[in-house]
């Protein structure tokens, strides 16, 4: 029987669905730059305002889409890309708004979560050959290193005001990950080794936070990097924020931190991979198929008793990342196994196969659902799920397509 990480057969359905992936997309290039929020057919939602966060993702997918030689997705990239350069982008103070109003108002504040992503969007669109790109790049990583990298700490600082004149005392894991995937992806682009080591500072500290508390990652700190285990505890399902340990960031580090070991000059790894199987292990024991049904539960209680049961589609994205990545690693057939169990499970529940793409929120039951994520907004998680088991762990996504599926 073949293994699905490695089988010809399976890589050729995974390349189908990629490009149905990014035909489904292709209304989200907005003519006044940037990226739109999809809607559950596609069509964007005029509603909401454009923001850093989709037209990044959507830079970084299409532009990996002109990497593999799809027609027109190199336009859409440069017209979501056009956002970042043009009215995301604020003349007055640096860095990106997060978002911005049809009548030109920006949401307030400087986050570093968007910023991580502002730079991912921008090291692809390099990798891509994207018109701009490399001055956004440039721009990008002096605002990242200026305003949201703290030397001392190794890690990274959340959110500023608009002005880039306070700082709020939050500091957060999420915006952490994402930066951990933006600075290798800049060093894959450019070779600079210093993005690296910054990254694996960051990683080092994720786990030996998460080793302290069972292999559960705590998500929320004060300034002085104390973690706050009760944070949103009254709002639970937080789509950014949520209450407790996040399954799929157990899984998303999991591959991370693989990546990272497979990075140039990282030296002694070890800690990078024993963390990654046992985040992985954590992930499943307390996510998957826990509460009578299919699937990977939000969110859990730090004893890991489930807390937000719906089930978020980018979890299962990231949990065939990781199974592949670590498939990848150590080639034991259980990582293939789990593999396999969650594109069945996506092809089951996920995927939306009248209208396209994936369902981005389902409930309990695997109903789809609309309270945290409506419509589908992006292809990032998607999108790269199609990809991790067909390039290498190093380098990065978009160098690793351009060097190896191109």
């Amino acid at each position: 029987m073949s293994v699905w990480p490695t089988s010809p057969a399976h890589h050729r359905w995974l390349d189908q669905h990629s490009r149905d992936l990014l035909a489904f997309g292709r209304r989200t290039a907005d003519p006044g730059g940037g990226a739109r929020w999809l809607g559950d057919d596609g069509a964007p939602e005029p509603e909401r305002p454009v923001s850093a966060l989709i037209s990044s993702r959507m830079t970084h997918v299409y532009g990996i889409g002109a990497l593999l030689g799809v027609p027109g997705a190199g336009r859409i990239a440069a017209q979501a890309m056009a956002g970042l350069t043009g009215r995301l982008r604020d003349p007055r103070h640096g860095g990106w708004f997060s978002a911005v109003a049809a009548d030109g108002t920006p949401e307030p504040g400087k986050s570093c979560y968007d910023h991580a992503f502002v730079l991912l969007a921008a090291s692809t669109g390099v990798q891509a050959g994207l018109p701009g790109a490399a001055d956004l790049l440039t721009a990008a990583q002096e605002v990242f290193l200026d305003r949201f990298w703290d030397e001392s700490a190794g890690l990274c600082a959340d959110t500023w005001d608009t002005a880039f004149t306070t700082l709020d005392d939050y500091r957060g894991i999420n915006a952490n990950m994402h930066t951990v995937e933006a600075m290798l992806s800049v060093a894959s682009v450019t070779g600079d080794h210093a993005w690296i080591a910054r990254a694996v500072r960051i990683c080092r500290f994720v786990v030996s936070a998460a080793e302290a508390h069972q292999w559960r990652i705590p998500e929320h700190y004060d300034a002085a990097w104390q973690p706050l285990p009760d944070y949103h505890r009254e709002r639970p399902d937080d789509p950014f924020k949520p209450y407790g340990a996040t399954i799929g960031h157990g899984l998303e580090w999991s591959r991370l931190l693989l990546h990272a070991a497979s990075a140039p000059r990282v030296g002694e790894s070890s800690w990078l991979t024993t963390a990654a199987r046992e985040l992985f292990a954590r992930a499943v024991a307390d996510g998957w198929d826990v509460d009578g049904q299919p699937g990977f539960v939000y969110t859990t209680d730090w004893t890991g008793r489930p807390v937000v049961r719906d089930r978020m589609h980018w979890v299962a994205a990231e949990g065939i990342n990781a199974a592949a990545a670590l498939y990848a690693y150590t080639r034991e057939p259980s990582y293939a196994q789990w593999y396999r169990t969650w594109w069945d499970y996506a092809d089951a529940y996920l995927i939306d196969h009248d209208r396209g793409s994936w369902f981005h929120q389902l409930d309990a039951s695997n109903t789809p659902a609309a309270t945290v994520w409506p419509g589908k907004a992006d292809l990032y998680h998607a999108f790269q799920a199609t990809l991790g088991a067909r390039v290498p762990l190093w380098p990065m996504l978009a160098t690793a397509v351009d060097e190896h599926l191109a």
